[in-house]
């Protein structure tokens, strides 16, 4: 495991330990969506996190088997399967929320009533602007156009 990939995994293991789950990132991934718009077509909740069916399909495996989620027939398309999650899954979600929702606490412990002031409103300045320019094209350039290929070393 290289240095990045072991330290992308502490806080994850972290908040697994805190929460009393033992899931991996993807599969936390998956179980945060589902719960954000449950039921949920297992087509686009890949889209949504951008990757193939088939890693969402794996995934949802795993979750059926540990009993957090089930598929449900579509009402709009009986052909069609909804994933769900059951009352295990959703009781899973908020113990990953509620370690989340402590981890943040642990972290602005010390700050000043000031310091939470500014960052507040810096982060809400944030999500504002980053909402507003979520249309807006970035003319990031081709790829391959000549001297724009690399944008420099990769952490190794």
């Amino acid at each position: 495991m290289s240095s990045y990939a072991a330290w992308r995994a502490r806080p994850h293991e972290r908040l697994m330990a805190a929460a009393g789950l033992d899931l991996d990132r993807a599969a936390v991934t998956v179980l945060r969506n589902i719960a954000a718009s449950d039921p949920v077509r297992p087509g686009v909740l890949a889209v949504r996190l951008s990757v193939e069916a088939s890693h969402v399909t794996r995934q949802l495996r795993q979750l059926e088997r540990i009993g957090y989620v089930v598929r449900v027939a579509d009402p709009d398309d009986r052909r069609a399967q909804l994933a769900q999650l059951t009352d295990a899954g959703l009781a899973a979600v908020e113990r990953i929320r509620e370690a989340s929702r402590r981890g943040v606490e642990l972290a602005l412990a010390d700050w000043t009533p000031d310091e939470l002031e500014r960052f507040a409103t810096l982060f809400r300045r944030l999500v504002h602007d980053f909402v507003a320019h979520t249309e807006t094209p970035l003319g990031l350039p081709a790829r391959g156009a000549a001297g724009h290929g690399d944008c420099g070393p990769r952490p190794g």
